[in-house]
Parts: structure tokens; sequence; C-alpha cells
């Protein structure tokens, strides 16, 4: 049948929000008395709400039950947002590009609200026929719960769907879930490389997200 959507994700894709999501979560744990570790950015790339808020409290010694580091975490990253979204390069053109094409879906990691903030601020929330975050879902990134649902809302086969992720775990995700996989990683938070190998393509920014690439 070929390609009949594309679904997004959020961060790292559309928004250059990975290194707000470690400084804002770092100066929190040591706020807290917690333990920061070098990995632990990295580790919860693609973790739900519930998952990367337990492993703050649990793992890192934050002494808060993980719903009120969550509450906590989200709050600060909502007025990170509302100074300024840090879109990405190209994001808006190439959203709108593609929507021109196929019907859109966004499956993050983020939570609702703040997908819903993101997408508001920068004119696109629209565009998306499914926008789905990994918190409505039993599990998060690198499961393939996310993108199965997105695309069963989306009404589209995953397997007619093509998918444009930068993390170890978005792309594990999003293979698992069978669909078409575009690589756009960030050099600060590269994927490994047997995740890389997933994708059927790599690109090096948002222009290169042409309709050739998507549906090859």
């Amino acid at each position: 049948m070929g390609i009949a959507a594309v679904v997004f994700d959020m961060d790292g894709v559309l928004i250059d929000s990975e290194p707000i999501w470690e400084r804002v979560r770092h100066d929190y744990v040591v706020l807290k008395g917690g333990r920061w570790q070098p990995d632990s950015q990295k580790k919860m790339m693609g973790m739900n709400t519930v998952e990367w808020s337990s492993y703050l409290a649990d793992d890192l010694g934050v002494a808060l039950p993980a719903g009120a580091v969550a509450a906590d975490v989200i709050d600060l990253m909502a007025d990170e947002y509302a100074h300024q979204v840090p879109l990405l390069p190209g994001a808006v053109d190439a959203v709108r590009r593609c929507a021109g094409m196929w019907k859109l879906g966004l499956a993050s990691s983020s939570p609702a609200s703040l997908i819903d903030l993101v997408l508001a601020k920068a004119g696109l929330i629209d565009y998306f026929t499914a926008v789905l975050s990994t918190e409505e879902v039993g599990r998060g990134k690198p499961a393939p719960d996310v993108y199965l649902t997105v695309a069963q809302r989306l009404g589209v086969d995953p397997r007619d769907c093509t998918a444009v992720e930068d993390s170890t775990n978005g792309l594990t995700s999003a293979h698992s879930a069978g669909m078409r996989l575009i690589a756009a990683p960030r050099p600060e938070f590269p994927p490994q490389p047997e995740a890389l190998a997933l994708a059927d393509a790599v690109i090096e920014d948002l222009d290169q997200l042409t309709t050739e690439v998507i549906s090859a």
C-alpha cells in the first residue's frame, strides 16, 4: 500500500529539549539531596512519566513520592516552555510538508500537558490527527505500545507508517512496532550503534526529511 502516515517523536526530533530536561532534572535532583549520575539522562530518554519520576525517587535518591517528583519537574519544564519552545531548525516546515502528503501522528514520552503546550505554542497542533504520550499507554519506550496505539488511532497499519526518532529507546520502540524508521539523531545524545542500525534512513537535519526519504 505504501506509506499512509508519518509518526513523529517530539523531544529531540521537533524540539531541542533533551538538554533542558537534563538541566531541569539535574538541578532538581541536586536540590532535593539526590545523586545525579553521568548516564541518568540517557537512561530516561523514552521513559514515560511514571517510569522517570520513579527513577528519580528510587534510583537517584530524591526523597519524595514519585507523583510529587513528576508534578514538580513537569511544572519546571512548563515554565521553560512558557518562555520559549526550543524548536529545531526545519521542524515547522517538515511537519507542514508531511501533512500535505500523509496523516500525521505524534508519539512522545513527554507528559500530555507539555505536548499540548509545545504544539500550541508552535502552531502545529492542528496538523496532527493522533497525539499520544507514553504516560497514556502501559509502557514507555523502548516498548512499542505508544507507536502501536498511535497507528490504531490513525486507522493505519503500523507497517504503512514511517516513524521519525532520535534516541536508542525511541528507535527500538518504533522498529518493534513494525514501522519504517528514519533516524534523526542528536549529536549531544547519540543513539547506540545497534539502535541506529535499525533505521531505514538516517538524516542530519529535518530539511533532509523529504517525501522521497519517507516513502522510499
